[in-house]
């Protein structure tokens, strides 16, 4: 069960930079479109106080954090619904990642051509999200043909998912994202197996590249003015400066974050921001020399949890027990707590909470 974002824009807005920056890969950076046409993909560790604190406490050999997967997916252009600059293609990428992170150029820089005569973050975010809701209407298009057929046949659900559709059709030609749109825990799972693009969480990017300057705070304002209005959030990155940060040791980069006067990176606040907007919580496992964090939707039942370890601990679970993180900061050790009767016995019911630290019982 992997949670994945996907990092969109037009092109040379500085997708590949920020991707670097996450991933201190090095992808591919170009200074022309479409430079990036396979995504590059990354797994990213999620920063975690918590689990610093852990390995202060038990010392293990081996600490493993959560993860998310961030995709580099190439530059849309206007046109990209109808296959304009490979946009099939690209568009297929968005489709199969869980969140979108909406990169939006709020810098100049000559020798970095833009698509646009004029650098304007507030109708490059435009452009992308006429985009993303044209492609989405071809979606539900084909989707009511093929439903058209069973409704025709009698088929109730069918009927059922057919008004679904010409609803979220209706509100997308109205310029409304389906993520916006109100609509019925029913009428989500009518149109979930479509993947529809604009129902996936956003988080807008402000690319400031290297330096803030009047003319850079100016196009962050429009990002964040354009955000607002889709109810999203606004993360600002200097993403060259972040790139370059993201190639020094542990120790170099915090000293150099101090001398900014910021007590995390650009990045670091992407990848926790990515997490809540794809609603994870985190639980932790303490087993033999290792600590380790593992990623669950909220709301996840303690057997979905064992199975996200190893299927035979969901197929064979029986029970789990749980203390609470601060439980067991406050005592120092599993057995204090468990010599205190602070570990708590849950069944197949119980909804992992963030920041349990978890011991599984199940039969092999």
């Amino acid at each position: 069960m992997g949670f994945s974002c996907g990092i969109v824009g037009l092109p040379n807005v500085g997708k590949s930079t920020i991707f670097n920056a996450l991933s201190a890969s090095h992808a591919q950076a170009e200074k022309y479109p479409f430079c990036t046409i396979e995504p590059n993909m990354a797994r990213v560790p999620v920063p975690d106080e918590r689990l610093d604190k852990l390995a202060d406490l038990i010392k293990p050999q081996k600490l493993t954090p959560a993860s998310l997967e961030f995709v580099d997916i190439a530059g849309l252009v206007e046109g990209a619904h109808k296959g304009e600059g490979l946009g099939n293609q690209f568009l297929a990428h968005i489709r199969e990642v869980d969140a979108l992170l909406h990169a939006v150029r709020c810098f100049e820089a000559g020798d970095v051509a833009h698509v646009a005569p004029e650098i304007s973050p507030g109708e490059d975010i435009a452009t992308i999200k006429t985009e993303l809701i044209l492609a989405d209407l071809q979606t539900l298009e084909r989707a009511m043909l093929k439903t058209e057929k069973l409704v025709k046949g009698g088929d109730k659900e069918a009927a059922e998912a057919m008004v679904t559709f010409r609803k979220v059709e209706n509100s997308l030609n109205d310029g409304i994202l389906v993520r916006l749109q109100d609509l019925s825990k029913e009428d989500q799972e009518h149109i979930g197996e479509y993947r529809l693009l604009t129902a996936k969480p956003t988080i807008y990017i402000a690319n400031c590249g290297e330096e803030s300057t009047p003319t850079v705070e100016r196009y962050r304002a429009q990002v964040e003015e354009a955000a607002a209005a889709d109810g999203c959030q606004t993360i600002t990155i200097f993403g060259k400066l972040e790139a370059e940060l993201s190639e020094l040791d542990r120790d170099e980069a915090g000293d150099f974050l101090q001398e900014l006067g910021l007590e995390e990176s650009g990045v670091e606040r992407l990848i926790k921001v990515g997490y809540q907007v794809l609603d994870l919580v985190t639980f932790f496992t303490i087993v033999s020399d290792e600590v380790r964090a593992w990623a669950v939707p909220r709301g996840t039942e303690a057997p979905a949890a064992a199975g996200k370890i190893h299927t035979d601990m969901q197929r064979g679970f029986i029970r789990a027990e749980v203390v609470p993180y601060k439980v067991f900061i406050e005592h120092g050790s599993y057995q204090a707590v468990r010599e205190k009767g602070l570990v708590h016995t849950e069944g197949r019911d119980y909804e992992v909470r963030d920041g349990d630290i978890i011991l599984f019982r199940f039969n092999v």
